[in-house]
């Protein structure tokens, strides 16, 4: 009876999917799911625990939570892994620095149980600032080429202008639809 009404809602309603933000702080992640909401930039402090927004599009509905990593506490973040479909991995392309910390935590995150089937969208954010690394720069030194088991996309992108912010919920639909 179940699958019946999935499939029924899948047909006639929105279908509904759990999806983490994630990154190092000041990525942009907050901004990025303010952006998808309101379509406006939203002043915050730093985060503080976790934001959750539905996004809804018009066959697909996006449960997104926003999910901060204080320094040493990022245990805290498989907490949220149960159900999730997508995670969106946000990644300041300014930040050389902490890019090989970021590396670390995506490839702990995809050998979770919980995570097996999630796609991973990654938004390469602050494209708009001189010198930002590019995508096939992250890409490379992420390497993301290595992920096999996981449907994955990079997306350049600029918080602040919502440029390529677009595309990459596009690609999670996408997703979505074909699952």
């Amino acid at each position: 009876m179940g699958q019946l009404i999935a499939k029924l809602m899948s047909i006639f309603g929105n279908q509904e999917h759990m999806v983490i933000i994630v990154g190092l702080d000041n990525e942009g992640k907050t901004t990025i799911l303010y952006r998808f909401l309101t379509n406006e930039v939203v002043h915050m402090c730093p985060t503080i625990g976790s934001n959750v927004e539905e996004i809804i599009l018009p066959k697909t509905c996006f449960f997104m939570w926003d999910i901060v990593r204080p320094e040493a506490l990022s245990f805290i973040w498989n907490t949220y892994y149960s159900n999730t479909e997508f995670i969106i991995l946000v990644i300041d392309s300014t930040d050389r620095d902490r890019l090989l910390t970021t590396r670390e935590e995506l490839y702990k995150m995809l050998a979770h149980e919980a995570l097996r089937d999630a796609s991973v969208l990654i938004f390469a954010n602050k494209q708009d600032v001189k010198d930002s690394m590019r995508m096939v720069g992250i890409s490379h030194f992420l390497t993301l080429s290595t992920i096999k088991d996981h449907s994955w996309h990079i997306q350049g992108c600029c918080a602040l202008t919502r440029e390529g912010l677009p595309a990459g919920l596009q690609w999670m639909e996408s997703q979505a639809s074909a699952n």
